[in-house]
């Protein structure tokens, strides 16, 4: 049996905490009886832990119960300050030895405690650019839904937990018991893609020059009828190469690259809304072929086209 301690600090996001307690607590075993983990959950010290969803925790541990724990797992919590006193024994555990789990942005005080410096992470995506901010020794890997490092492990928002829970009984106790925990609580056993394939697929930001907007919303509504940059330029009624210098003076980016974000945003609309063959899919988006569009959905989201289809279609 392994010891597993989920550390609930104040902040604690409720549903982070119900996928380790989910995964770890009602690991089937024989006749239902758990196998292989021991699960005990503690704060920064006995009693009362808040939580920003509407009610309220009580742990039975502080943090002695780190102390002796094979699997020392932090679930997010909203932004505050890690206590010196957390940070240390989250250090200490590491030191020991302990395999050091974090779900969603409980990444943030994993990196806090020093623990992810030079190490491959992950976060929620939406937390991503605050985290590579904070923390630069951390190789943030904004795509992944988890990333194990051997004995650092972590994973994207919310129910990137459940991968990543899974993940580890998988490791831990093989694929069967993985594939009926999986079963039990009514979930895949695992998921295509990262986590790319969930960030909202931006088309164009909202302070666009006037002598451009016509064009880009032209093109962002029908990518199929701008086949090219001359396409682009054309509509403005702009040479080649003004429009190319003006793009890029006012978005940031080349016009090739815009467009195929376009392309890549409106299969993604598609895969998601209709029914369409993959091949249609791909003519009404602007691709010239199948094999054009995977290509850039994968580079986009880390999925196929039937991949994204199942895991996102409204």
């Amino acid at each position: 049996m392994k010891r597993v301690v989920a550390l609930a600090l104040d902040g604690v996001i409720s549903y982070d905490l119900a996928c380790v307690v989910q995964a770890f607590r009602y690991c089937p075993g024989k006749d239902g009886e758990p196998l292989g983990f021991q699960l005990d959950t503690c704060g920064a010290r006995a009693g009362a832990v808040n939580s920003p969803d509407g009610f309220s925790l009580y742990v039975e541990h502080g943090l002695e119960a780190l102390a002796d724990a094979d699997v020392v797992v932090v679930p997010g919590r909203v932004p505050g300050e890690v206590p010196e006193e957390v940070a240390a024994a989250l250090r200490a555990a590491a030191a020991r030895g302990a395999m050091m789990v974090s779900i969603c942005v409980g990444a943030f005080v994993l990196a806090e405690a020093g623990l992810l410096d030079g190490r491959p992470a992950t976060t929620h995506w939406a937390f991503c650019d605050d985290f590579a901010r904070r923390f630069p020794a951390v190789r943030l890997d904004p795509g992944a839904l988890y990333i194990d490092d051997g004995d650092v492990l972590t994973s994207a928002g919310l129910s990137a937990g459940w991968d990543l829970c899974l993940h580890i009984v998988r490791r831990e106790l093989g694929a069967a018991i993985a594939a009926d925990l999986a079963r039990w609580n009514v979930r895949p056993p695992h998921r295509e893609g990262g986590q790319a394939q969930y960030i909202p697929a931006v088309v164009r930001g909202n302070d666009m020059h006037d002598s451009l907007a016509a064009t880009l919303d032209w093109a962002a509504a029908n990518p199929a009828a701008a086949p090219d940059v001359s396409a682009l330029a054309g509509h403005a009624l702009m040479s080649e190469r003004t429009f190319i210098r003006r793009f890029k003076a006012e978005l940031g980016t080349t016009p090739r690259r815009w467009l195929e974000a376009q392309r890549t945003a409106r299969a993604r609309e598609l895969l998601e809304t209709t029914e369409l063959p993959v091949e249609v899919v791909a003519a009404h988006a602007g691709f010239g072929s199948v094999t054009a569009l995977r290509a850039h959905l994968r580079t986009a989201t880390g999925t196929t086209p039937a991949g994204y289809r199942r895991s996102l279609r409204h």
